[in-house]
């Protein structure tokens, strides 16, 4: 059987996802020389990097759950075949061999490099001077029952766990060491976890950095001060950070202070006197970068709903942060050619 018809003339030309393509194809462009260095110099060919980061791109669009399944989609899916790079008649890989080659890109910095690769085609998207950091709970791949005693003399299999005293101190999970047991709210249950956080900017709500460390009560302010810290080297001006009322310590507003960087903390006076006085809480700009707090929940939301990060499939720290930075990455693409597509007038928002 022969076809008239190509498979880019079979994508229409309307599609949400030619913008999208457009914009992989610079930032892999960019990103070639430290592309190439990761093919295989020997043995059996491996699976071009770039191939696995379009459908990568993929599985974080449309939500899929595996890898065994995307690779049976790209096999019959004539959009995602065109996504990827892959012709009409082209053999699709194992999903086994898939899942190896992607492994190897996890041990590289190709998450951080594509992350920063895409804010950089983003810049005159985003706000340089106004931020909103946050942090969310990434529920770990691991259960409740692989969190026995570290010196293993534990009772049972760990199946009945209801009456014991367990703690990060004293137990680890046996599946995901990295994991710990954390929760972040009073009345919920403890999960296996890791705690992602982000720092959003206040124009258009697209993620100017990200990482994931492990979950524990210092995390999201030590975290927030290190993506601060980064964001405020090499700078003359002060810039903004809002945050919700977690944030609102005597040792996080001081260190933001002498940073160069004003807090526009949300003021947590329950009960306690709040750590930010008048010559913060005065300013318009303050009631603005409050009022543009939900821009970082809302990419929460995305990332956790349409993308994997409600309970990720992938155990240990590095592989972790991995997937959260990359799914980071693919936010800002998807949200980017709308952005272009708008007057130059509506550009520049309000943000603080």
């Amino acid at each position: 059987m022969f076809s008239y018809v190509s498979l880019e003339q079979r994508v229409p030309g309307d599609h949400p996802l030619r913008e999208v393509r457009k914009l992989t194809d610079g930032v892999l462009g960019s990103l070639s020389r430290e592309l190439d260095a990761l093919y295989a110099e020997g043995g059996r060919p491996s699976i071009a990097p770039e191939y696995i980061l379009r459908a990568l791109l993929l599985q974080v669009f449309f939500s899929i759950r595996s890898e065994r399944l995307l690779v049976e989609q790209i096999d019959y899916n004539l959009l995602f075949r065109w996504f990827v790079g892959l012709g009409m008649d082209d053999g699709v890989w194992n999903h086994a061999v898939f899942s190896k080659n992607r492994e190897r890109l996890l041990t590289s910095e190709v998450a951080q490099r594509f992350f920063g690769e895409v804010n950089r085609q983003a810049k005159k998207f985003m706000s340089d001077e106004h931020f909103t950091v946050d942090g969310t709970l990434i529920q770990a791949w691991a259960s409740q029952k692989s969190f026995r005693p570290k010196d293993g003399d534990g009772p049972g299999d760990g199946t009945n766990f209801h009456g014991q005293k367990r703690s990060n101190k004293t137990h680890e999970s046996s599946t995901d060491p990295d994991a710990r047991l954390y929760k972040k709210s009073y009345g919920k249950e403890s999960k296996l976890s890791y705690l992602g956080h982000a720092l959003v900017e206040n124009r258009n709500g697209l993620i100017a950095a990200a990482m994931v460390t492990h979950a524990d009560g210092y995390a999201e302010r030590d975290a927030a001060l290190l993506m601060i810290e980064k964001k405020q080297q090499g700078r003359g001006r002060r810039i903004t950070v809002g945050a919700d009322k977690a944030y609102d310590t005597e040792d996080f507003v001081r260190t933001v202070r002498e940073l160069r960087v004003t807090p526009h903390v949300t003021k947590n006076d329950k009960g306690r006197s709040s750590n930010l006085d008048r010559r913060t809480t005065r300013q318009p700009g303050y009631a603005v970068s409050l009022s543009r707090r939900w821009l970082i929940e809302k990419s929460f939301g995305w990332l956790k709903q349409t993308g994997p990060l409600r309970q990720v499939k992938l155990r240990g720290l590095e592989k972790v942060d991995w997937q959260f930075v990359f799914s980071c990455a693919a936010h800002n693409l998807l949200r980017l050619p709308r952005l272009m597509a708008q007057s130059p007038g509506r550009i520049r928002e309000k943000c603080a």
